[in-house]
């Protein structure tokens, strides 16, 4: 089968749908198949060019097109590669901030009705739209509605046969506008390269990736450091990644109760991968309902971890479920109970793909 997924950014590193857009292809061409990457926005981009970006010794094609190029060349660049590989599937990776810094990208449905071809469409909805939880603000409430009539006119414009999106919340709200579509879980950008190592002197909390605004944390390190004889091992937290300006608070609140930690920042993938390894618990602040669509707590999953979701308060308007494999921080109520870890692997994901886009 030969596919083409279309998404924002191509820059590695920079770009979490990206990342994971370029773990999958690499998959699906290690299976057989064909698959390429067009980059429609690319913000790293200063001209068009197809290169080979290699991902877990696969090598994988990507067409990179300007964020700033104007429209009507984005079409003829984009109409050259299709007639080049003639996919049987176009898979649109869709995150309104992909596609415009506002999120409202309006240009883009009619656009994607432009192309021509013999391929059928398929959409991931990485994100939805702004205002399905209670706590949102008016101008998100509004920004959010502008975006429902994009998400849906994409659909509609594109006669899209095949819908995937990776967790229940958003497909519960796309089925609340009539769009059916499967739940396909994503895999991390880092892939699982490390053993892990025996013995560990710590028990070892990793805080990997960005720091959310609002989320409790010295509540949190409180509660830990009110039940810290349930560990055997002295605690110790390890912070990877770009964590963002959070981070300096954070530390200070580790310095205040006496908690070890270290920094290690932006790292290659086989140090992060064994850093998770390593650890026994994953930190994220992502609020509850949105973690499934986090690349973090996907990575964390692959390399065996315990995810506790440590966020601010984030409420759905309706749909709201327990979801299994995290652990929700409450305050005064820590749960430190480590449970059996389900993987969703990159090979089960790429199966239950093609297989999702096969059934049409």
């Amino acid at each position: 089968m030969e596919i083409l997924f279309i998404c924002g950014s191509a820059e590695i590193g920079s770009d979490g749908v990206g990342d994971y857009t370029r773990r999958l292809c690499g998959k699906l061409i290690k299976s057989g198949h064909e698959a390429q990457i067009l980059s429609l926005c690319d913000h790293e981009a200063v001209s068009f060019i197809s290169e080979t970006q290699v991902v877990e010794e696969t090598p994988v094609i990507v067409h990179r097109i300007p964020a700033a190029a104007p429209n009507k060349q984005r079409l003829i660049w984009l109409q050259s590669i299709l007639k080049d590989f003639e996919p049987d599937w176009i898979s649109l990776q869709y995150v309104p901030y992909s596609f415009n810094p506002k999120g409202l990208p309006f240009w883009l449905p009619s656009y994607l009705k432009k192309i021509r071809g013999n391929h059928k469409w398929h959409i991931m909805f990485h994100e939805l739209w702004l205002g399905i939880d209670i706590e949102s603000s008016i101008k998100h409430k509004c920004i959010g509605k502008l975006q429902q009539v994009i998400a849906k006119k994409i659909v509609q414009n594109t006669k899209t046969h095949s819908i995937n999106t990776q967790n229940k919340l958003y497909q519960f709200f796309l089925q609340s506008h009539n769009i059916k579509a499967e739940v396909l879980p994503i895999c991390g950008n880092i892939p699982l390269t490390a053993e892990k190592k025996e013995p560990i002197e710590f028990a070892q909390f990793v805080l990997f990736g960005t720091i959310h605004n609002g989320a409790p944390f010295e509540d949190f390190i409180k509660d830990l450091s009110n039940n810290s004889d349930k560990f055997e091992k002295p605690i110790k937290f390890v912070f990877i990644g770009k964590n963002g300006p959070e981070l300096i608070n954070y530390t200070a609140i580790l310095d205040n109760y006496n908690i070890a930690y270290e920094i290690l920042g932006v790292q290659s993938e086989k140090v992060i991968s064994q850093v998770l390894r390593d650890s026994d618990f994953g930190i994220s602040t992502t609020p509850y309902f949105q973690t499934e669509k986090s690349g973090v707590f996907a990575a964390y999953k692959e390399h065996q971890i315990n995810t506790i979701c440590v966020s601010r308060n984030w409420t759905p308007a309706k749909g709201q479920y327990e979801i299994p494999q995290i652990i929700k921080y409450e305050k005064n109520n820590l749960n430190i109970t480590p449970q059996n870890v389900e993987v969703s692997d990159l090979n089960n994901i790429a199966v239950q793909f093609i297989n999702s886009i096969s059934a049409v």
